[in-house]
C-alpha cells in the first residue's frame, strides 16, 4: 500500500508540473505497466482529481480544472480573495501582470467548481479604472499560460488590424505585457513563421492536447516591440515638455513613449495609440504630475483632444493653439 500511495503521489506531482502527458511518457517515467497506470489514474479520480483521457494519435491524459485545493495551504475564502486580487493585478498593473498570470494558472488548476462561481461573481462586480491595459479576459490569459507551460498547441479566431478574420493554429511560447496590451508570441503553423497576436483580438481561445517540440525562439520582448513598431497605431504624436528627459522617462514608461533630451529642462516625447482621446489624457496627466508645460508638435488634432479632456474633468481650459 505504501508503494502504491507513493506512486500515486508522484503521478499527481507530474500532473501538477505539466498537465498533459501521453500514456507512454507516464509509463516510462513511473516504470509501471499500462494496467497499473490506469489503476493509478482511477485512484486519482476517486480522490476528486479530474484526470481526463484523450484517445487517438497525439492524445493522452490531461489534468483538468476543478480538483481539490492542496491541503493546509489556503482557506476557501482566502482562495477567492487571492484569485480576485490576481485577476486585478493581471489586468491593471503591468509590473506584476505576468507573475499574476502564472499564479492564476496554478490556482485555476486546482480550484473546485463551487469556488469558481464565487470568483466569477466577484470579478463581475469589480471594475478597473481604464488606461492601464486593454480589457483582456483573464480566462484567455490562463488558457494560454497553461498551453505555454504544457507545450501544447492553441487555437483561436483572430481579427486582424484591417478587420479580416482568420482561424489560427499555433505553438504558443510567451505572453508579453507592454503596459497597454497583452501579446502572444507564437509559431503560426499555417504560415510557418513567428507571429505576434494581440489578446484583445482573439476569440474562442482553447488549448489542445497536441504537444509540440520547442523551437529555437526569438527574444519575446524584442520581437513584440519590433512587431508593434511595424504595425503601428492609428495616431503617432510628438510633444515637448519643460522637464528633464530623465524625469519624463520615470513618469512615462517606455511602453507609452520615448523621451529624448532637447537641453536642460526640455525634452521631446514621442508616443502612439489607436485612441487619440486616451493618449491626450495620459499626456495631460503626465505633464501635470511633472509640473511641466506641454506643447504639441504633431498632430494638430491632439490639441483639440487635450482641450476636450480638460473641459470634461472641469479644469481650467487650455489655451487654443499648439500648447497648454
Amino acid at each position: 500500500m505504501a508503494e502504491t500511495t507513493e506512486r500515486v503521489l508522484r503521478l499527481l506531482g507530474l500532473f501538477q508540473a505539466r498537465s498533459v502527458w501521453t500514456g507512454p511518457e507516464l509509463i516510462e517515467v513511473l516504470g509501471v505497466t499500462t494496467r497499473t497506470l490506469r489503476r493509478d489514474i482511477g485512484r486519482l479520480r476517486d480522490l476528486g482529481y479530474p484526470v481526463e483521457a484523450t484517445p487517438g494519435v497525439g492524445g493522452g491524459y490531461r489534468f483538468g480544472a476543478g480538483g481539490h485545493m492542496p491541503p493546509l495551504l489556503l482557506e476557501e475564502d482566502e482562495v477567492v480573495a487571492v484569485t480576485v486580487a490576481l485577476r486585478v493585478g493581471a489586468q491593471g498593473i503591468s509590473a506584476i501582470g505576468e507573475p499574476a498570470v502564472r499564479a492564476l494558472t496554478k490556482l485555476d488548476q486546482v480550484m473546485p467548481p463551487r469556488l469558481r462561481v464565487e470568483v466569477a461573481a466577484l470579478a463581475d462586480a469589480t471594475a478597473l479604472l481604464p488606461g492601464a491595459t486593454d480589457d483582456v479576459d483573464t480566462g484567455v490569459l490562463v488558457v494560454l499560460a497553461h498551453a505555454i507551460r504544457d507545450r501544447v498547441r492553441a487555437r483561436f479566431d483572430y481579427t486582424g488590424r484591417t478587420g479580416e478574420g482568420s482561424e489560427r493554429d499555433v505553438e504558443p511560447y510567451r505572453l508579453v505585457a507592454t503596459g497597454r496590451r497583452w501579446y502572444l508570441l507564437a509559431w503560426d503553423l499555417r504560415r510557418q513563421d513567428w507571429r505576434t497576436f494581440r489578446l484583445d483580438r482573439m476569440a474562442g481561445v482553447r488549448a489542445s492536447t497536441f504537444r509540440f517540440t520547442p523551437r529555437e525562439a526569438p527574444d519575446a520582448v524584442e520581437h513584440v516591440r519590433r512587431a508593434v513598431t511595424r504595425s503601428g497605431y492609428a495616431h503617432r504624436v510628438r510633444v515637448r515638455l519643460t522637464a528633464d528627459a530623465a524625469d519624463v522617462r520615470r513618469r512615462v514608461p517606455e511602453a507609452y513613449g520615448t523621451a529624448t533630451s532637447l537641453g536642460p529642462g526640455l525634452s521631446e516625447l514621442e508616443s502612439s495609440a489607436d485612441d487619440l482621446g486616451l493618449l491626450a489624457r495620459h499626456l495631460t496627466l503626465a505633464a501635470h504630475d511633472l509640473g511641466a508645460r506641454l506643447t504639441v508638435v504633431d498632430p494638430p488634432g491632439l490639441v483639440t483632444a487635450i482641450d476636450e479632456f480638460v473641459a470634461a474633468v472641469g479644469a481650467t481650459p487650455a489655451p487654443h493653439g499648439d500648447s497648454m
